[in-house]
């Protein structure tokens, strides 16, 4: 009986369940969004994009988002709940944009 366990209970996987759907496919549009611009910001900081957007650089820094904010959406879905959902995703936006803040690239 390799289906019991020790205490004599069969063993079952968690289940799957929709719950909080809507507060982890929220915080992950809208604070996905968030994230994902202030982390194309960091990029045009690093690799040099001054005022130039529609170089080959200023183009990869606008580009970039489109994939982190699609990441972010995919991936909010394993939170445990909406909440922490919004909780880590604005923890993660708010030390995102202080190192904008900090590189200069908000004057």
């Amino acid at each position: 009986m390799a289906a019991h366990a020790a205490g004599g209970r069969a063993m079952s996987a968690p289940l799957l369940t929709s719950r909080d759907w809507l507060g982890k496919a929220s915080a992950g549009l809208i604070l996905g969004f968030v994230l994902a611009l202030g982390l194309s910001g960091l990029l045009a900081w690093a690799i040099g994009v001054s005022d130039t957007f529609f170089s080959t650089k200023g183009q990869l820094a606008m580009w970039s988002m489109s994939p982190v904010w699609c990441l972010v959406l995919s991936l909010c879905f394993l939170f445990r709940s909406g909440l922490r959902a919004w909780t880590m995703l604005a923890l993660a936006s708010a030390v995102v944009w202080a190192g904008v803040y900090a590189t200069g690239m908000l004057a």
